[in-house]
């Protein structure tokens, strides 16, 4: 892909949105309604896998699905307007826009939810698919011929590696820095703070050639 025109995937919970307090408030409320003990606190140290991993946790198996289906019903009602962007994201959807890129979000959030948190936030993407975890994620990293995947977990590390983009991991969710590395990230940076200035220079490297 020409290095003028990079398509570039994001992450979303812990990646573009810090959306701890949103699903604390989801989780409390499913608690609330089902009688259900929940440790909002501890399942919120640990977003990325999918629902149904964290509901296995609370209820038992054959309640999974129809719990993971009730919370998604009230997560609109919840978790939406308690949720931030994270520290330069806007700024990284933009710095990619300026290079004439495209930006998608690719997540295992359920996909009409992810919009909503964006569309609250004003973060606006050229894509947005859901559903998906892990190295699952290479679906949609490939039929968008991304180049780059930014993620904040080992999964995300995972799927960026499977569709053979270059995995720029951030440091801001559940898996630290030295987890990124050991994973196979190829970049790591604190904060989504960092990635414009790295995108430029990533990209000036390659000028005229794919980006890798």
């Amino acid at each position: 892909m020409s290095s003028r025109t990079p398509t570039v995937g994001f992450d979303l919970d812990m990646t573009l949105i810090d959306s701890r307090p949103g699903i604390k408030e989801a989780y409390l409320a499913l608690s609330a309604e089902t009688g259900t003990y929940i440790d909002a606190d501890l399942a919120i140290s640990r977003l990325g896998p999918p629902l149904e991993e964290e509901m296995r946790h609370w209820f038992p198996e054959d309640q999974i699905q129809v719990m993971g289906d009730r919370y998604r019903e009230i997560y609109a009602a919840y978790a939406i307007a308690p949720t931030l962007a994270m520290p330069g994201a806007r700024e990284a959807i933009a710095a990619v826009r300026a290079h004439g890129g495209r930006a998608i979000v690719v997540t295992a959030k359920h996909e009409p939810n992810a919009k909503l948190h964006l569309a609250h936030l004003g973060i606006e993407a050229d894509a947005v698919i859901g559903w998906l975890w892990a190295e699952a994620k290479a679906e949609a990293l490939r039929e968008h011929d991304a180049a780059v995947y930014v993620g904040d977990h080992t999964g995300d590390v995972r799927g960026a590696r499977t569709a053979g983009a270059l995995s720029v991991a951030v440091a801001t969710g559940p898996c630290d820095a030295a987890e990124l590395r050991a994973a196979g990230a190829d970049v790591v940076l604190t904060d989504l703070t960092g990635f414009p200035a790295w995108l430029d220079g990533h990209l000036a490297e390659g000028a005229g050639d794919a980006v890798k």
